[in-house]
Protein backbone atom coordinates (compact mmCIF):
# COMPACT_ATOMS: atom_id res chain seq x y z
CA UNK A 1 0.00 0.00 0.00
CA UNK A 2 1.60 3.59 -0.91
CA UNK A 3 2.24 6.34 0.95
CA UNK A 4 -0.35 8.20 -1.02
CA UNK A 5 -2.78 5.66 -0.67
CA UNK A 6 -2.19 5.50 3.64
CA UNK A 7 -2.55 9.47 3.94
CA UNK A 8 -5.99 9.55 2.21
CA UNK A 9 -7.39 6.44 4.16
CA UNK A 10 -6.08 8.10 7.76
CA UNK A 11 -8.02 11.57 6.60
CA UNK A 12 -10.92 9.42 5.58
CA UNK A 13 -10.79 7.27 8.83
CA UNK A 14 -10.34 10.24 11.07
CA UNK A 15 -13.39 12.17 9.72
CA UNK A 16 -15.76 8.93 9.36
CA UNK A 17 -14.93 8.06 13.13
CA UNK A 18 -16.07 11.77 13.75
CA UNK A 19 -18.98 11.43 12.04
CA UNK A 20 -20.13 7.88 14.09
CA UNK A 21 -18.54 9.52 17.46
CA UNK A 22 -21.58 12.04 16.81
CA UNK A 23 -24.27 9.81 15.75
CA UNK A 24 -22.84 6.40 16.75
CA UNK A 25 -23.57 5.24 12.52
CA UNK A 26 -22.74 6.42 9.03
CA UNK A 27 -18.65 6.80 9.54
CA UNK A 28 -18.55 3.19 8.90
CA UNK A 29 -21.08 3.01 6.13
CA UNK A 30 -19.34 5.51 4.35
CA UNK A 31 -15.77 4.00 5.23
CA UNK A 32 -16.51 0.51 3.61
CA UNK A 33 -17.96 2.28 1.03
CA UNK A 34 -14.79 3.85 0.22
CA UNK A 35 -12.38 1.22 1.19
CA UNK A 36 -14.48 -1.33 -1.01
CA UNK A 37 -13.59 1.11 -4.24
CA UNK A 38 -9.99 0.90 -3.67
CA UNK A 39 -9.21 -2.79 -2.34
CA UNK A 40 -10.19 -6.10 -2.71
CA UNK A 41 -13.46 -7.06 -0.58
CA UNK A 42 -11.62 -9.66 1.96
CA UNK A 43 -8.89 -6.84 2.34
CA UNK A 44 -11.80 -4.11 2.40
CA UNK A 45 -13.58 -6.06 5.20
CA UNK A 46 -10.47 -6.91 7.40
CA UNK A 47 -8.85 -3.54 7.53
CA UNK A 48 -12.72 -2.19 7.94
CA UNK A 49 -13.16 -4.53 11.05
CA UNK A 50 -9.69 -3.15 12.22
CA UNK A 51 -10.36 0.44 12.35
CA UNK A 52 -14.33 -0.15 13.24
CA UNK A 53 -12.96 -2.15 16.39
CA UNK A 54 -11.26 0.66 17.67
CA UNK A 55 -13.57 3.41 16.88
CA UNK A 56 -16.45 1.39 18.64
CA UNK A 57 -14.33 0.07 21.43
CA UNK A 58 -13.42 3.66 22.31
CA UNK A 59 -16.54 5.31 21.95
CA UNK A 60 -17.93 2.31 24.33
CA UNK A 61 -15.40 3.04 27.18
CA UNK A 62 -16.02 6.79 26.50
CA UNK A 63 -19.66 6.35 27.25
CA UNK A 64 -19.45 3.22 28.95
CA UNK A 65 -21.87 4.35 32.46
CA UNK A 66 -24.81 4.27 29.63
CA UNK A 67 -24.32 0.62 28.22
CA UNK A 68 -27.59 -1.59 28.37
CA UNK A 69 -25.51 -4.47 29.25
CA UNK A 70 -28.78 -6.59 29.22
CA UNK A 71 -29.44 -5.18 25.57
CA UNK A 72 -25.83 -5.69 24.44
CA UNK A 73 -25.86 -9.79 25.88
CA UNK A 74 -29.11 -10.87 24.02
CA UNK A 75 -28.28 -8.98 20.85
CA UNK A 76 -25.28 -10.61 20.61
CA UNK A 77 -26.29 -14.00 21.62
CA UNK A 78 -27.97 -13.71 18.16
CA UNK A 79 -25.09 -12.52 16.56
CA UNK A 80 -23.18 -16.04 17.50
CA UNK A 81 -25.79 -17.91 16.50
CA UNK A 82 -25.52 -16.21 12.97
CA UNK A 83 -21.48 -15.98 13.15
CA UNK A 84 -21.66 -20.13 13.36
CA UNK A 85 -23.65 -20.30 10.47
CA UNK A 86 -21.91 -18.10 8.12
CA UNK A 87 -18.80 -19.79 9.42
CA UNK A 88 -19.84 -22.89 7.91
CA UNK A 89 -20.84 -21.75 4.54
CA UNK A 90 -18.21 -19.53 3.79
CA UNK A 91 -19.75 -17.12 1.71
CA UNK A 92 -18.45 -14.51 0.10
CA UNK A 93 -20.99 -11.82 -2.31
CA UNK A 94 -20.58 -10.18 -5.44
CA UNK A 95 -19.43 -6.63 -4.47
CA UNK A 96 -23.00 -5.11 -6.34
CA UNK A 97 -24.95 -7.54 -4.42
CA UNK A 98 -23.29 -6.90 -1.14
CA UNK A 99 -24.45 -2.93 -1.70
CA UNK A 100 -27.66 -3.65 -2.37
CA UNK A 101 -28.29 -5.86 0.61
CA UNK A 102 -27.12 -3.16 2.65
CA UNK A 103 -28.83 -0.23 1.07
CA UNK A 104 -32.03 -2.26 1.41
CA UNK A 105 -32.01 -3.52 4.65
CA UNK A 106 -33.10 -0.30 6.41
CA UNK A 107 -36.30 0.56 4.20
CA UNK A 108 -37.34 -3.35 4.70
CA UNK A 109 -37.39 -2.75 8.77
CA UNK A 110 -39.23 0.30 8.08
CA UNK A 111 -41.65 -1.84 6.16
CA UNK A 112 -42.73 -3.70 9.38
CA UNK A 113 -46.34 -2.87 11.23
CA UNK A 114 -46.05 -0.24 13.87
CA UNK A 115 -46.85 -2.80 16.07
CA UNK A 116 -44.29 -5.17 15.29
CA UNK A 117 -41.40 -2.41 15.51
CA UNK A 118 -38.02 -3.55 16.64
CA UNK A 119 -37.45 -2.51 20.25
CA UNK A 120 -34.02 -3.65 22.22
CA UNK A 121 -36.01 -4.41 25.78
CA UNK A 122 -37.73 -6.99 23.93
CA UNK A 123 -35.43 -10.74 24.01
CA UNK A 124 -36.82 -12.01 21.31
CA UNK A 125 -36.19 -9.24 19.12
CA UNK A 126 -32.98 -8.45 20.44
CA UNK A 127 -32.17 -12.06 19.10
CA UNK A 128 -33.69 -11.98 15.97
CA UNK A 129 -31.61 -9.08 14.90
CA UNK A 130 -28.45 -9.51 16.55
CA UNK A 131 -28.73 -12.64 14.03
CA UNK A 132 -29.54 -10.54 11.02
CA UNK A 133 -26.82 -7.82 12.01
CA UNK A 134 -24.36 -10.47 11.85
CA UNK A 135 -25.16 -11.74 8.89
CA UNK A 136 -25.06 -8.54 6.98
CA UNK A 137 -22.21 -7.72 8.86
CA UNK A 138 -20.77 -10.78 6.99
CA UNK A 139 -22.67 -10.39 3.67
CA UNK A 140 -21.86 -6.54 2.82
CA UNK A 141 -18.92 -5.88 5.54
CA UNK A 142 -21.62 -3.47 7.91
CA UNK A 143 -24.93 -3.31 9.62
CA UNK A 144 -25.50 -0.12 9.64
CA UNK A 145 -28.60 0.95 8.97
CA UNK A 146 -30.75 -2.57 9.91
CA UNK A 147 -28.52 -2.07 13.65
CA UNK A 148 -29.36 1.75 13.74
CA UNK A 149 -33.04 1.51 12.70
CA UNK A 150 -33.19 -1.46 15.64
CA UNK A 151 -31.72 1.14 18.06
CA UNK A 152 -34.29 3.71 17.44
CA UNK A 153 -36.94 1.86 17.90
CA UNK A 154 -36.97 1.76 21.43
CA UNK A 155 -37.07 4.38 23.85
CA UNK A 156 -33.05 4.74 24.55
CA UNK A 157 -32.12 8.39 24.84
CA UNK A 158 -29.17 9.27 22.38
CA UNK A 159 -26.13 8.57 25.10
CA UNK A 160 -27.90 4.43 25.71
CA UNK A 161 -28.34 4.26 21.81
CA UNK A 162 -24.62 5.38 21.12
CA UNK A 163 -22.83 3.54 23.63
CA UNK A 164 -25.07 0.44 23.96
CA UNK A 165 -25.25 -0.06 19.64
CA UNK A 166 -21.03 0.53 20.20
CA UNK A 167 -20.61 -2.54 21.97
CA UNK A 168 -22.53 -4.42 20.07
CA UNK A 169 -20.56 -3.44 17.02
CA UNK A 170 -17.55 -4.21 18.48
CA UNK A 171 -18.47 -7.68 18.67
CA UNK A 172 -19.52 -7.62 15.18
CA UNK A 173 -16.48 -6.28 13.63
CA UNK A 174 -14.58 -8.59 15.26
CA UNK A 175 -16.05 -11.71 14.10
CA UNK A 176 -16.08 -9.89 10.39
CA UNK A 177 -12.12 -9.55 11.10
CA UNK A 178 -12.07 -13.30 12.52
CA UNK A 179 -13.79 -14.01 8.88
CA UNK A 180 -12.52 -12.39 6.09
CA UNK A 181 -9.10 -12.80 7.89
CA UNK A 182 -9.00 -16.01 8.35
CA UNK A 183 -11.58 -18.22 7.61
CA UNK A 184 -13.35 -17.10 4.15
CA UNK A 185 -11.18 -18.15 0.67
CA UNK A 186 -8.89 -15.64 -0.68
CA UNK A 187 -8.59 -14.71 3.39
CA UNK A 188 -6.54 -11.07 3.48
CA UNK A 189 -4.29 -10.01 5.82
CA UNK A 190 -3.94 -6.08 7.49
CA UNK A 191 -0.70 -4.30 7.27
CA UNK A 192 0.59 -3.59 10.34
CA UNK A 193 1.22 -0.06 10.22
CA UNK A 194 -2.09 0.76 8.27
CA UNK A 195 -3.69 -1.01 11.24
CA UNK A 196 -2.14 1.01 14.09
CA UNK A 197 -2.93 4.58 11.79
CA UNK A 198 -6.56 2.87 11.46
CA UNK A 199 -6.73 2.41 15.01
CA UNK A 200 -5.35 5.89 15.94
CA UNK A 201 -7.15 7.68 13.74
CA UNK A 202 -10.14 6.42 14.85
CA UNK A 203 -9.35 6.76 18.60
CA UNK A 204 -9.17 10.71 17.72
CA UNK A 205 -12.29 10.78 15.39
CA UNK A 206 -14.23 9.55 18.18
CA UNK A 207 -12.88 11.62 21.08
CA UNK A 208 -13.44 15.31 18.96
CA UNK A 209 -16.89 14.51 18.29
CA UNK A 210 -18.34 13.32 22.49
CA UNK A 211 -18.70 17.59 23.17
CA UNK A 212 -21.14 17.66 20.01
CA UNK A 213 -22.98 14.63 21.00
CA UNK A 214 -23.50 16.33 24.43
CA UNK A 215 -24.95 19.52 23.28
CA UNK A 216 -27.37 17.37 21.15
CA UNK A 217 -30.85 16.87 22.22
CA UNK A 218 -32.79 13.63 22.01
CA UNK A 219 -34.91 14.96 19.30
CA UNK A 220 -32.51 16.23 17.25
CA UNK A 221 -30.39 13.03 17.42
CA UNK A 222 -33.10 10.60 16.37
CA UNK A 223 -34.35 13.28 13.64
CA UNK A 224 -30.71 13.26 12.37
CA UNK A 225 -30.43 10.04 12.42
CA UNK A 226 -33.12 8.97 10.33
CA UNK A 227 -32.55 11.49 7.63
CA UNK A 228 -28.67 10.03 7.92
CA UNK A 229 -29.36 6.40 7.77
CA UNK A 230 -32.35 6.89 4.81
CA UNK A 231 -29.38 9.20 2.43
CA UNK A 232 -26.64 6.50 3.00
CA UNK A 233 -29.24 3.36 2.14
CA UNK A 234 -30.40 5.60 -0.94
CA UNK A 235 -26.04 5.67 -1.98
CA UNK A 236 -25.25 2.12 -1.53
CA UNK A 237 -28.65 1.44 -3.76
CA UNK A 238 -27.47 3.20 -6.47
CA UNK A 239 -23.89 2.17 -5.97
CA UNK A 240 -25.06 -1.16 -6.19
CA UNK A 241 -26.96 -1.11 -8.82
CA UNK A 242 -24.47 0.59 -11.16
CA UNK A 243 -22.28 -1.93 -11.00
CA UNK A 244 -24.68 -4.60 -11.68
CA UNK A 245 -25.39 -2.69 -14.78
CA UNK A 246 -22.10 -1.67 -16.01
CA UNK A 247 -19.44 -3.86 -14.24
Amino acid sequence: MSITLMLALVVTMLGTAFLSGIFGMAGGLILVGILLALLPLPEAMALHGVTQMASNGWRGLLWRRYVRWRAVGVFLAGCAIAFALWSWWRFVPPKPVALIMLGLSPFLVRLIPSGYKPNPEVFLHGALFGSLSMSLMLLTGVSGPLIDTYFLGGTYERREIVATKAICQVAGHGAKLAYFGGLVEGAASVDPLMAALAVASSMAGTSLARPILERLSDTQYRQWAGHIITVIAVVYLAQGAYLLIWP
